[in-house]
């Protein structure tokens, strides 16, 4: 087994650092720099976390025949992964008994469609609502979507099974990754909700899965913990 090279210590690559922008005190380069040494333990971190993942044994084999209505008839599981092999399934929330889909999964699956094609060269991607496929069409094209592949979950036997509904029967956002090794297996799911999530936090996964929020995070203001995106905005 080949070893890991050793890791130049954080605070030492962070002092390589020669970036320095105009007007600002020795107080904010101080300061910058020891934010530099927990990015870099943060990227590292961060790293970790993937080989892990990608390091889990296999997941349980997908037993239930499950029914998807898409833009092109009919498919089961299987047939979600196209030529890839690996799938990654969205579950949208925006079921039948909602009037308008979740702002939330909107805002996500809008800035996923602009990666779509991206995600596509290494691995399927999905998006399965409890919704009638012409309600999610509809949808789709009022919002501009171009990319992403949605799918009406027939019979909401997927979603029950895999975490797209609550015991009340509403919807619940989820993101399951699936791998044809070994037969079609259920890979890797986020797990993190309410029961995980910290003090003063909305419940939210690492990494977040929301482009949104990995912008706002480097601003002074953060993300908040009162402020969500619409649908729709004035003006």
């Amino acid at each position: 087994m080949t070893q890991a090279p050793a890791l130049v210590p954080a605070a030492e690559l962070a002092a390589r650092n020669r970036t320095r922008f105009p007007n600002e005190s020795a107080a904010y380069r101080r300061a910058r720099q020891a934010l530099l040494a927990e990015e870099i333990e943060l990227r590292r971190h961060i790293e970790r976390v993937a080989e892990q993942r990608r390091a889990l044994p296999p997941g349980g084999e997908v037993g239930g025949r499950y029914r998807f209505q898409g833009e092109h008839g009919e498919v089961d599981l299987a047939g979600l992964f196209g030529d890839k092999p690996t799938l990654v399934v969205y579950s949208y929330m925006f079921g039948p008994q909602r009037a308008r889909p979740c702002p939330m999964c909107t805002s996500l699956l809008s800035a996923w469609d602009g990666e779509a094609r991206d995600i596509g060269q290494r691995a399927a991607l999905a998006v399965v609502a409890r919704s009638p496929l012409a309600r999610l069409l509809d949808f789709k094209r009022e919002r501009g979507w171009r990319h992403l592949r949605l799918y009406s979950d027939v019979d909401g036997a997927y979603s029950r099974d895999y975490f797209g509904v609550a015991e009340d029967g509403s919807d619940i956002p989820a993101c399951n990754v699936f791998t044809r090794r070994g037969g079609v297996r259920h890979f890797w799911s986020g797990e993190m909700g309410p029961e995980t999530a910290d003090p003063g936090q909305d419940p939210r996964g690492a990494p977040d899965l929301m482009p949104l929020w990995t912008v706002l995070d480097c601003t002074p203001e953060g993300r908040g913990t009162d402020w969500y995106p619409r649908l729709d905005y004035p003006g």
